[in-house]
């Protein structure tokens, strides 16, 4: 049993921040992480993803600064993790361009806490990965550059992530949160240590394999939910029926489920089944409904994209050359995570067809979404255009006058998420 626990954050993205940031109120903490820029913002008080509470998170450094036992500090120094004795890592694990797992951040950040680990140190993991990675990958990384023996000399926890990004209502600590440990008395320890900070209460897996498994089906089945709207969405596009109004005719019966057609990114939904298959065809099993799933929500920017071409063709425009905006490039509304967006798809079939593609998003980094995907985001909208797609529900979309932005009474408006007034929408999804 740790009689302090001084806890380095590792990784201080979406899902890290708000998490050093809520133990720093209880405990010394450590945030970590290896871009420099990313520690001179927080030190200065600049959180680029907005997620974090800016006045809990200067009262936990200013907390710091008073106190040798409590508070936040931030480093992307790798000498100062030597003096913290519980690890969470909190990076990225996305999918490469096969569609496999990509675990270089969670195998180097395993690396560098084995050259720090010490006797009773625990290692918590928090990044989504397929069942037994921990065990398997993970440990064998921190055994070798540690020299020290697995749940003899240290141990391990498993906890997935459940920040949904943009949300203010369903934050970290009102999100409940499983737990699991390498042995009964260290599951027991990581369990009391995030009851400590989460209000909505924790659930103890009873091995890390269960707590990892439940992490990727909680993703794979909205995924899988999804896709069958989607596929109906394609079915009723053919028969000239609104998929919405389907939708809303078979929820007035008390368990259908009201899920909506989309695209399906973000550092979740579209990622997390690929892990669970992956493992599964390891096992020598190919698993059918989960595949069949992203099948179909991979192929929704183009059926969209298609679908604005037809609609132009339809109101007698040239396709080549005609202007068209994109409103939003986030994968989410009301959020500046672009990770893993799907309406990259649509600006990519568009261009296809000879379209002239702009972008404006409010949220989005510029930056960002320069280095990720070559597009420079508008900074104002001055253009006229054949059509509009309206790709994220951004707030800031429904103050916009959206046939203000039309170059003619025959352009197309294109509502992606159903979020727009229906009476100037030429078709949803």
């Amino acid at each position: 049993m740790l009689s302090q626990k001084n806890i380095a954050v590792i990784g201080l993205g979406y899902v890290g921040l708000p998490l050093a940031i809520e133990f720093g109120k209880k405990y010394k903490v450590l945030g970590f992480d290896i871009d420099k820029n990313r520690i001179s913002e927080l030190n200065s008080g600049i959180d680029r993803t907005k997620e974090a509470d800016m006045g809990v998170m200067l009262f936990a450094m200013n907390l710091f600064k008073n106190s040798k036992n409590k508070g936040l500090r931030f480093s992307c120094q790798t000498e100062d993790l030597e003096s913290y004795n519980v690890y969470i890592v909190t990076v990225p694990t996305p999918i490469n361009q096969f569609k496999k797992p990509d675990l270089t951040s969670l195998l180097r950040a395993s690396e560098m806490i084995g050259k720090v680990l010490k006797k009773g140190d625990i290692v918590i993991y928090e990044s989504t990965v397929y069942p037994g990675c921990t065990e398997e990958d993970c440990v064998p990384v921190l055994e070798k550059y540690s020299q020290l023996k697995f749940n003899q000399d240290f141990f391990c926890g498993y906890s997935p992530e459940r920040i949904n990004p943009g949300d203010r209502v369903n934050t970290l600590t009102k999100i409940k949160k499983v737990t699991s440990g390498s042995t009964p008395a260290i599951a027991k320890q990581v369990d009391e240590l995030y009851q400590s900070i989460i209000t909505a209460g924790t659930h103890l897996a009873p091995s890390i394999k269960v707590a990892e498994a439940s992490k990727a089906i909680e993703n794979a089945q909205r995924d899988i939910n999804i896709s069958f709207v989607n596929e109906l969405a394609l079915i009723f596009d053919r028969m000239g029926i609104d998929t919405n109004d389907v939708i809303e005719a078979a929820g007035t019966k008390w368990n259908f489920l009201k899920y909506k057609p989309g695209l399906v990114g973000g550092h979740c939904i579209g990622v997390d089944p690929y892990y669970l298959a992956h493992k599964a065809e390891s096992l020598g099993y190919h698993p059918q409904v989960i595949l069949s799933g992203r099948r179909v929500n991979d192929t929704m920017g183009m059926f969209v994209a298609n679908k604005v071409v037809k609609l132009l063709i339809a109101k007698n425009h040239i396709i080549s050359k005609s202007n068209v905006l994109i409103l939003g490039i986030t994968f989410k509304e009301n959020c500046p995570d672009i990770r893993n967006s799907k309406i990259i798809d649509v600006v990519h079939e568009l261009k296809q067809f000879h379209v002239v593609v702009d972008v404006y998003d409010p949220h989005a980094d510029k930056q960002e979404v320069k280095k990720d995907f070559n597009i420079n985001l508008l900074n104002s909208i001055k253009k006229k255009y054949s059509a509009v797609v309206l790709a994220v529900a951004h707030k800031e979309f429904l103050n916009l006058d959206i046939a203000s932005l039309t170059s003619s009474s025959s352009s197309v408006i294109f509502d992606i998420k159903s979020f727009l007034n229906r009476s100037i929408v030429d078709s949803r999804l």
